[in-house]
């Protein structure tokens, strides 16, 4: 009698037509703590709308489609003229489109804008990170424009417009508008001062023409960029539009696009300016400190894309060990997976968590809670992305074979996970920064201090990891060469003192017998075995 010889069991279902907000609890936790109770309800309503969408199957197949269909350039069109566009696949665009119309560039107008927007994007970005890019350009564009009324006046309306407009015509056409942003150079990297380009004035005062390359632009299809370049009083922040007023094209020669690692779907360029129409933002000679805010954002959008990207790698983990079954039982159940995924799940938290705080800070936008950003952002942003890529790897291979094949998403991930700890300086950039804070900035440190005693006397690890990093504060012998740890320890100095106060003791727990009280290994998976793993586990699953 024949029989078949291909039945599939025992494989895990896919995580589709789910709420990606509603099935995170860290992250509803979050919103609920740091929005005003007047705004929760529309809040909610709006957040799980995204979310829905995100975890929808057309969604995730638009993802899928956008990094399978990377951007192509086109530099000239069939007569031989010079166009310098970049052709993208429709999912692209309506992945960007959700993104917009979802206020992900929004936040500066609405109320308690920047919490949502920081929710928003963490779910979102769980389709594809790719797309984040133009929206933290466009979103991180604003601080910088207002330094010039009349700039601001002009494009922030566009800019946080909820409508997308892909045409390329001049933005007083367009109901909505995109950002870039072109700083590094070939011989400089992140040493900016070093840039090249020539910025030479014209007979109209504030405009400005260019000369010069640029080795990264980002999102080079948008309807303006914020580039730096050396003007006759030194480096100076400069606007330059896609297209000027009169319709034509400004001279903006894209020489290729990068092939990355990762990031596929998103358009990376060198570029070059040659005879540049621009408008001069802020004043000349001070560049760095006109586009600093910019870079500020953007480091927060780093951090929350790394946990975006870790929430989705511990879900897709979680989901595939509730129902997969080895040995006698499911694999959520076995005590050793149990460890793994709760050490992922503390991870994951701890950055959502860390990150929502500090969205909350730009919303409250007080003096003491600028100068808690001035240190927590680039500790953030150079924890939380340095954690990325480990969790991923550990993600995935909890998912065994399966996990090292691109139609788990798996593969998608990891090739994402290094990225947002290079953008917007990389690692040595972010303790060098925090170093400046320390020993510029006594209110930064002042205001960090104050933040983590908040929990002091609630949990004796993090009361011995607080007295251990004042010491090493007060001792200033070599600590460029320490630079490094010492961003890690304030970073992981403020997720404890963050999660003893908001979350479950026994996530807090586990978090300072960890990563403050030393009792951890080196690879994921060593938890003390005495703390109560199960309900940290059951915490990251991904069930509304």
């Amino acid at each position: 009698m024949a029989t078949g010889t291909h039945e599939v069991t025992n494989q895990a279902p896919p995580l589709l037509g789910y709420d990606v907000f509603g099935a995170d609890r860290v992250l509803t936790e979050a919103v609920e703590r740091h929005l005003a109770p007047g705004l929760l309800d529309e809040a909610r309503e709006e957040l799980s709308s995204l979310g829905r969408t995100a975890g929808s199957a057309q969604v995730q197949e638009w993802g899928v489609l956008a990094n399978e269909n990377p951007p192509r350039l086109r530099t000239h069109d069939r007569y031989g003229h010079r166009i310098d566009e970049v052709d993208f696949h429709p999912s692209w665009h309506r992945l960007l489109g959700k993104g917009v119309a979802a206020g992900l560039t929004a936040a500066w107008v609405r109320p308690g804008g920047h919490v949502r927007r920081a929710a928003g994007f963490l779910i979102w970005t769980q389709v594809e990170a790719g797309n984040g890019c133009p929206l933290s350009m466009t979103h991180a564009a604003v601080p910088a424009l207002r330094t010039d009324p009349e700039l601001a006046a002009e494009w922030e309306p566009r800019l946080t417009s909820t409508v997308y407009d892909q045409e390329l015509r001049p933005a007083s056409q367009k109901a909505g508008a995109l950002f870039g942003m072109g700083m590094t150079e070939k011989q400089g990297g992140s040493d900016v001062r070093a840039n090249t380009t020539q910025a030479r004035p014209l007979a109209e005062d504030g405009t400005y023409e260019l000369t010069g390359h640029k080795w990264f632009c980002s999102a080079p299809m948008s309807d303006g960029f914020l580039v730096l370049a050396q003007a006759p009083d030194g480096l100076t922040c400069f606007l330059v539009p896609r297209v000027l007023e009169d319709g034509t094209r400004n001279v903006f020669r894209i020489q290729r696009l990068k092939d990355k690692l990762g990031n596929r779907s998103n358009a990376s360029s060198e570029v070059e300016f040659d005879g540049t129409w621009a408008r001069r933002v802020g004043d000349e000679g001070r560049g760095v400190r006109t586009i600093i805010e910019m870079v500020a954002v953007t480091r927060l959008d780093c951090a929350l894309g790394a946990a975006s990207l870790m929430r989705q790698a511990v879900a897709q983990a979680v989901h595939h060990c509730t129902y997969r079954e080895a040995f006698g039982g499911r694999l959520i159940d076995k005590p050793l997976m149990r460890n793994v995924l709760a050490d992922l799940a503390l991870e994951s938290e701890a950055a959502t968590t860390l990150s929502l705080r500090l969205a909350a800070a730009y919303d409250d936008g007080s003096e003491r809670e600028r100068a808690f950003l001035r240190l927590a952002v680039p500790a953030a942003k150079y924890w939380v992305t340095k954690r990325c890529t480990p969790v991923v790897v550990e993600a995935s291979e909890c998912l065994g074979g399966n996990g090292y094949v691109e139609e788990s998403g798996m593969p998608r991930l990891l090739r994402e996970s290094p990225l947002n700890s290079i953008w917007e300086g990389a690692g040595n950039v972010q303790a060098l920064d925090i170093l400046r804070a320390i020993q510029r900035e006594p209110h930064a440190l002042n205001a960090y201090l104050e933040e983590i005693g908040r929990a002091r006397g609630a949990d004796h690890r993090l009361d011995g990891a607080i007295k251990n990093l004042l010491a090493e504060l007060a001792d200033l012998e070599g600590i460029e060469g320490r630079a490094r740890r010492l961003a890690e320890r304030i970073a992981l100095v403020l997720q404890g003192a963050l999660l003893v106060q908001y979350a479950p003791p026994e996530v807090a727990d586990a978090f300072c017998a960890s990563r403050l009280g030393g009792d951890w290994g080196t690879a994921f998976g060593t938890l003390p075995h005495s703390l109560d793993l199960a309900s940290v586990v059951e915490r990251a699953r991904p069930v509304s």
